[in-house]
């Protein structure tokens, strides 16, 4: 019944989705099998894309030839640019989502990706022989055969629902849980552990009152994730979101129902996400606030659904629904279903190599929340990475691997197989140390060739790449060349509490000074109009981004030369640190487990000193 496959993606979430996009967009001829055909790309919580440093990896999956970008862009229903107020390595782009819309737009992209076969089925095992996986075995008791595996299970892996004192297995509400792969990985020798994660109540919208509440619109200008020419939503047509904020009698009805928390009674075993708790570990972490902030999100353009961000909850449904009466603006809420938490199980990322591909398992892959991480974002990149990877190795390639200093999916990958992860493992600008070269904008001048030379990205995106490159080369050039007089320019500086020109300046030198950008010299210095004509808003931005930051770019640059040096230092794999005496028993634990392929991953391994480091080094030379 079924031919044989190069690979076989499991699971259709955001991770799998990507995974099975990127393999078959490179060659590969990929079946993608999942529980529910129904539920492809279901965006499980909240109907959003991106945010702090979320934002950026939406855009690196976009620039590397994934289809998240395009998706998001294709179903937004509000779009904004977080962090404006800041400087641009911290701009984070993010998109309120029609839920449905989205889903309907990523199944239309994989039934229209060549090479990309579809089964609904559950996958319990999987097909192994002397360490190496060749396909799996579905509920229906198929044998499937394929080169290479890619398990994204998501949060269905032994799932367990928690509501109130009730629980019972699912992978999501009113889904079933997979089961017989945890099993089969334990006995093939993969350690695993649990997680937790959950989701709030979603209201009737008809039913709030949102005058007594603060409006949230729009940006004006849409920008998006995609580097293509997407057509996006115009700014009158964004739906907006409100913001309302808890109080002390919410939070002691809340505290009425902590007797039945399955939290505080101990029946969740799992460690839940540390930046994103519950509304009842809130409080009970955080007693000196007397109120929390709660975003109240539209899920679509033709729905009522509200999803209420900020009130994730695993309370009973009647201790829910009364504390959210108190809520301003909800005093007459409808729920159309209750918060819950959900138990699932995950492996150690530290079990993998760079590719995502499985160190004790050959041409097994794992990707998303089935390493520990959480996030639409985290899992969709893991997914993109692990597709590609994936075909690289059933053509016997090398994997295709990003470093920290090239992209936020190098710093996350690095993290996880290096630091591991005891908790759900969520991306911020913090944990990337070059993130004045990781920014959002230039996410196709980083990474679009890389992808190109390895087949992915397609020959559309490489010649935008090329036009923004050459396009940026000729605004600075223009800029350094121009001369304005003070009569050219002298009234937009004094417009701009800038001081004025006494004598000629070239035109570089005046966007230099602070309150002065490119956009609004262009509009109002005839010079720079006439000589700026005909450039596009993202070649303008990355030029004037690339002028004023310059001399931080360079400092980083600096950095990541003096950091490679050792990662050029390779370690061999057949090292044998049992006889490094003078290595502490912890870094010759991990240096053991982990395995690192160079002196830089072995230096940020979790637990490891710079002595050690150099212990390492000394006994190489030798």
């Amino acid at each position: 019944m079924f031919p044989s496959y190069d690979v076989i993606v499991v699971g259709a979430g955001h991770a799998g989705c990507e995974a099975a996009a990127a393999a078959a967009n490179m060659g590969s001829k990929v079946l993608l099998v999942t529980m529910n055909m129904q539920t492809i790309a279901q965006m499980s919580c909240n109907p959003a894309m991106g945010g702090i440093a979320k934002g950026q990896i939406v855009r690196e999956i976009d620039a590397l030839g994934g289809y998240s970008g395009i998706v998001t862009d294709q179903s937004m229903i509000q779009f904004r640019m977080l962090n404006r107020s800041k400087g641009p390595a911290m701009w984070s782009p993010r998109t309120q989502n029609d839920r449905m819309l989205f889903a309907a737009k990523w199944r239309e992209a994989l039934e229209n990706t060549s090479n990309i076969d579809f089964y609904q089925d559950m996958v319990k095992g999987l097909l192994v022989k002397n360490n190496t996986c060749y396909g799996v075995v579905t509920g229906l008791g198929h044998e499937i055969k394929a080169k290479a595996v890619v398990l994204t299970n998501g949060t269905f892996l032994n799932g367990v629902i928690h509501i109130g004192d009730k629980t019972f297995g699912g992978g999501r509400v009113a889904e079933r849980a997979a089961t017989g792969i945890t099993e089969q990985l334990i006995e093939l020798g993969l350690e695993s552990d649990r997680l937790k994660t959950g989701t709030p109540p979603r209201i009737d919208g008809r039913s709030l009152d949102y005058s007594k509440m603060e409006e949230q619109k729009g940006d004006e200008e849409i920008i998006g994730f995609s580097y293509l020419d997407v057509k996006k939503i115009q700014p009158s047509e964004q739906r907006s979101c409100h913001i309302t904020y808890t109080n002390s009698k919410v939070h002691e009805l809340l505290k009425t129902g902590f007797d039945r928390s399955p939290m505080f009674q101990g029946r969740i075993q799992g460690v839940g996400p540390r930046y994103c708790p519950s509304i009842e570990d809130k409080i009970n972490r955080f007693a000196e606030r007397d109120r929390h902030q709660l975003f109240v999100e539209p899920e679509g353009f033709d729905t009522v659904e509200i999803y209420v961000n900020g009130f994730s909850t695993s309370l009973p449904e009647d201790v829910q629904y009364k504390a959210l009466q108190s809520v301003p603006g909800f005093e007459n809420c409808k729920m159309f279903r209750p918060g819950y938490a959900i138990e699932y199980d995950y492996f150690p990322p530290t079990q993998l190599k760079f590719s995502l591909e499985t160190k004790l398992i050959g041409n097994l892959f794992f990707a998303g929340q089935i390493n520990g991480t959480t996030g639409y974002e985290e899992a969709a990149c893991q997914g993109l990475m692990a597709g590609m990877n994936a075909h690289l190795k059933t053509k016997g390639q090398d994997p295709f691997i990003l470093k920290r200093s090239e992209a936020y999916i190098g710093v996350l990958i690095d993290d996880l197989i290096n630091k591991g992860t005891d908790e759900p493992y969520r991306m911020f600008t913090s944990r990337a140390e070059f993130r004045t070269l990781l920014r959002q904008d230039n996410a196709d001048l980083r990474l679009t060739e890389r992808s190109h030379l390895m087949g992915l990205a397609k020959e559309e995106r490489m010649e935008k790449v090329n036009v923004k490159r050459e396009g940026v080369e000729k605004i600075k050039k223009i800029l350094k060349e121009l001369s304005l007089d003070p009569s050219d320019i002298n009234g937009y500086l004094e417009a701009n509490n800038s001081s004025p020109l006494t004598q000629k300046q070239r035109a570089l030198q005046v966007l230099l000074r602070p309150n002065i950008d490119i956009f609004s010299m262009k509009e109002q210095v005839l010079k720079l109009k006439q000589a700026l004509e005909g450039f596009d808003i993202d070649t303008l931005q990355q030029a004037e981004i690339q002028i004023k930051y310059e001399v931080y770019i360079e400092k980083e640059n600096e950095l990541v030369k003096k950091m490679s040096q050792l990662e050029d230092l390779v370690i061999p794999d057949s090292f044998d640190y049992s006889k490094l005496v003078s290595l502490s028993a912890e870094a010759k634990q991990k240096f053991m487990k982990i395995k690192p392929r160079t002196l830089g991953q072995a230096s940020r391994i979790s637990g490891v000193n710079p002595s050690d480091v150099q212990i390492l080094m000394v006994y190489m030379g030798r």
